[in-house]
């Protein structure tokens, strides 16, 4: 897993609540077993009409927003199913980090688990942010994961706070499975020595 200490990128905002992850990436393109190629579905629904073209009046769609890295939304973000998928597709297309004033508790621990910051402000800290990103065409923001703030080349300066053991990991690029192997050499020894058990 890469890395996440700090991220200056484009913003796109996606103005609505509760989306769900049954839109971020729907079930159709669930057949896949491996994490890459699903940010082509990113949003499928909404962005794509039923002949297969993008749809003109869909936030992301706008050339304004092409080659954002990081996305503002509203309340309950990826809320509906745990699909992991979700994270997947929207890393996959680019976003390293998402702002809203509240997530989904799977969806947000997932993010965590798969390299990608989400970033919990206050309605009114996201209304500004909206605001600013639709005021100025190539509205970018830093996203300071070992300061913990989320700023602007305007002065703005938002803090957040994350989970310590969360913050370290993602710091560090440590997954599950990165977890289990800074344990490597205590494994090994355990499984040199397993071969010696007896079972009466």
């Amino acid at each position: 897993m890469n890395p996440f200490s700090k991220h200056t990128g484009l913003v796109a905002t996606l103005d609505r609540v509760s989306v769900d992850t049954d839109q971020i990436i729907p079930k159709q393109f669930l057949k896949r077993i491996e994490r890459s190629g699903f940010g082509e579905f990113l949003f499928y629904d909404w962005r794509f009409d039923a002949g297969g073209s993008l749809k003109a009046d869909f936030e992301l769609n706008q050339p304004r927003f092409a080659g954002a890295t990081i996305l503002v939304a509203r309340a309950n973000f990826g809320c509906g199913s745990s699909r992991e998928h979700a994270p997947w597709a929207l890393l996959d297309y680019g976003f390293r980090s998402i702002i809203a004033p509240s997530f989904a508790d799977i969806f947000y621990n997932n993010c965590f688990k798969n390299g990608m910051l989400p970033v919990a402000l206050s309605e009114q800290q996201v209304e500004r942010l909206f605001q600013r990103a639709a005021a100025n065409i190539g509205y970018e923001l830093t996203v300071d994961l070992t300061r913990q703030w989320v700023t602007d080349d305007s002065g703005l300066r938002f803090s957040f706070e994350v989970d310590p053991f969360r913050r370290e990991c993602l710091l560090k690029g440590l997954d599950d499975i990165g977890l289990t192997l800074q344990h490597e050499d205590k494994i090994r020894e355990y499984e040199a020595r397993r071969v010696t058990f007896r079972v009466d």
